[in-house]
């Protein structure tokens, strides 16, 4: 009989590094094989800016403001650097649109994988990156949030009620979200391993190569 390993993928759906780690991930896990394990990928939800608002704000005149000084080469050279890294993994990021809380995207995709399951939690992740990165998509409007819905397989009655319902799984997500600063977790991806004797943690984007690496340690110790 086999070990069932658990990889809790901590992640912020407007993270681009963590885009890039999950789908690096997913390519590890189409890569490793072993009668000694399986490995079930789970979401644990972190919010790397909880104070931004619902409404938002720009997102390209954000990353110049924040993070390189208004300095319009730098974002020129970043936005370059993220989309060769991006072509990689098959993705055009686009950092134009709006950047914004986050907690809405977080409560649905929380509530998706509790009442459908891991695969179901995994659509709608991939939507939810896809329409932030790809498509100028807000991060948490309501049609980017029943998109994502439904292409988890929610019905769209389902979709409708669970993204205007603000209340549902607000509590159980904001707990997770505290729980994970308690685990430690200030940067994302963070991606814990649970092994049979010890779990395995990598912080940032890995390469494929490492998060299949790490698989096959699990499986040794299996």
């Amino acid at each position: 009989m086999s070990y069932e390993s658990t990889i809790t993928f901590t992640l912020d759906t407007i993270c681009p590094w963590t885009y890039l780690g999950y789908l690096r991930l997913k390519k590890a896990l189409s890569e490793y094989s072993s009668p000694k394990v399986t490995f079930t990928l789970r979401f644990a939800p972190y919010q790397l800016y909880p104070d931004f608002s619902k409404d938002g704000e720009d997102k390209h005149a954000w990353y110049k403001r924040e993070k390189y000084n208004n300095d319009e080469q730098k974002m020129k050279l970043y936005t370059q650097y993220m989309g060769e890294l991006g072509k990689q993994e098959g993705v055009e990021f686009d950092f134009h649109g709006v950047i914004a809380n986050t907690l809405d995207a977080h409560r649905v995709l929380f509530s998706t994988q509790e009442s459908k399951g891991p695969e179901a939690a995994q659509k709608a992740v991939e939507s939810l990156y896809a329409q932030y990165f790809t498509e100028q998509a807000h991060p948490s409007a309501k049609d980017t949030l029943t998109k994502a819905c439904t292409a988890a397989g929610l019905s769209e009655d389902e979709a409708k009620s669970l993204v205007e319902d603000e209340s549902e799984g607000l509590m159980d997500v904001k707990m997770a979200i505290r729980e994970q600063t308690g685990n430690g977790v200030d940067s994302v991806p963070y991606v814990v391993f649970e092994g049979r004797r010890r779990d395995f943690t990598l912080v940032g984007a890995k390469e494929v190569k490492e998060y299949v690496k790490t698989m096959e340690q699990v499986g040794k110790e299996a």
